[in-house]
């Protein structure tokens, strides 16, 4: 078995390269995912080590050190991280010449052949769902022999391999906490609004929707949605209270955890019976019953992406989802008491000064507990980057997705919405949710009840104020 080392590099000082969300940045409140897309096939490959740099605030320094008894380091990146972990990735080979490296995520699944090219020091990247690649690969198997990868021979060709399998058996995947147990530290993970600490974990992959901008189904997950039986995943936030009995929060990251209501409902009534309190992605669709079940066993705070207010715009990207629906669903949650994290993303197509308007009048209008504002990112690999790159939306200049300092920019424009009204209609946005009467007075009385939640929301609030001088200066 080769020494292994699953690394999420250093990177901008607040940016979760790591995220299990739809864009990889700095955000309003610094706030970091557990790395669960490397965990995973860590806990397959026995005797390796998963080092999250950025949460830790690690540096180069103690990472140079550890690959000098190294074999396999594979790096998670992404496109606004790319160049930089290319950097990273000379820097280990410098420090290790018999190093061999390699990629996972989406940016290298879409692009193999381009990252490669532009890796002067990546040995092989891996496409699609890697888990048993990274496993073979780390039990001495020749590359040659991989499926999933595309890698770099001995006279420097550079050679794909064929397509691996999708997993099917969810089951047979190893508990990622048994990972997060031996080398995290939990308390570095952070989201302003999951109770701390919280631990996510995956019960699936896929989702059903075709949402034009979402990154993971259509570059590594895909749209079948692929599940854990509803007895395994409780076995493993049972593990899990055991090993973290300080935990406040379990999250399921899963794309869209309510797509198969029935299995929900049955992974609920499992939280109900071990006391755990939870929260999960959520489409703005599940209905009352459901949700009822979900909230009596445990249940806190669904995030739903509801990105627009504006059913055009909703049609363009196929969320499949009416406005009218989401605004019931919405009432229901606020009648049972579940917390909503309501996002939206300003910039999609059809967008105009005018639908800006309209969904920021209908997320006041919903009113979700806490809300997130993103600009439209269209990463490789989705149709949403197709279509940009097709109609003239996106220049090559802001492909990057961040500026240097990691900070989201506007990389769409249209003939009627320019770059820059695009980019300051999410501070508009912020300003015109937060900055009422209503929502600042429940805010107030949200501290006033609670000295931890006092101190949270000031720290916040100090965060959110710096992300906006930092967008300012961008």
């Amino acid at each position: 078995m080769m020494r292994t080392l699953f690394l999420q590099p250093p990177s901008f000082d607040g940016f979760d390269g790591g995220a299990g969300s739809r864009y990889q940045a700095k955000r309003e409140i610094k706030s970091f995912w557990y790395p669960t897309w490397l965990a995973q096939p860590a806990a397959l490959v026995p005797g390796s080590r998963l080092i999250d740099a950025p949460p830790a605030k690690m540096g180069m320094d103690p990472i140079l050190e550890d690959v000098k008894n190294r074999d396999l380091v594979v790096m998670h990146t992404s496109t606004p991280s790319f160049a930089s972990d290319v950097r990273v990735a000379q820097m280990l080979k410098d420090a290790n010449p018999k190093l061999m490296i390699g990629m996972v995520g989406a940016k290298v699944a879409v692009q193999p052949m381009e990252s490669m090219e532009k890796g002067g020091p990546i040995d092989f990247v891996a496409r699609n769902e890697f888990d048993f690649t990274i496993k073979e690969i780390a039990e001495g198997k020749p590359l040659a022999e991989v499926d999933g990868i595309t890698w770099r021979n001995e006279k420097g060709e550079i050679i794909a391999n064929k397509d691996r399998a999708m997993i099917e058996d969810m089951d047979s995947l190893p508990f990622v906490t048994e990972v997060y147990k031996r080398d995290l530290n939990i308390n570095d993970y952070f989201i302003g609004y999951l109770k701390h600490p919280y631990i996510s974990i995956y019960t699936g992959r896929g989702c059903k929707s075709r949402c034009t901008f979402c990154l993971w189904p259509q570059t590594v997950g895909g749209h079948r949605y692929r599940t854990r039986s509803p007895e395994h995943v409780a076995a493993e936030v049972r593990l899990a209270k055991q090993y973290f009995p300080e935990v406040q929060e379990f999250m399921f990251d899963d794309d869209t955890f309510t797509d198969d209501l029935p299995r929900a409902e049955a992974i609920a009534r499992e939280m109900g019976k071990l006391g755990v309190t939870w929260s999960c992605n959520a489409k703005a669709n599940v209905p009352y019953e459901t949700l009822k079940v979900l909230k009596e066993n445990g249940l806190r705070l669904l995030l739903v992406g509801y990105e627009s207010g504006n059913q055009q715009i909703l049609h363009n990207i196929k969320k499949g989802m009416r406005v009218e629906t989401a605004k019931e669903f919405t009432r229901n949650c606020h009648k049972l008491g579940i917390k909503i994290h309501g996002t939206f993303i300003v910039g999609l197509p059809g967008e105009t000064k005018e639908t800006i308007q309209e969904t920021i009048e209908f997320a006041k209008e919903i009113n979700p507990h806490t809300l997130q504002v993103s600009l439209a990112a269209p990463y490789p690999g989705t149709f949403l980057h197709k279509q940009a790159t097709e109609n003239g939306w996106l220049n090559e200049a802001e492909a990057e997705l961040i500026d240097e300092s990691g900070v989201q920019i506007a990389p769409l424009h249209y003939p009627h919405l320019s770059h820059t009204e695009i980019f300051e209609s999410v501070e508009e946005f912020y300003r015109k949710f937060y900055f009422r009467g209503s929502k600042i007075a429940s805010i107030v009385n949200e501290m006033v009840r609670s000295p931890q939640m006092m101190k949270r929301r000031l720290r916040e609030g100090v965060e959110f104020f710096q992300f906006l001088k930092d967008r300012h200066a961008a």
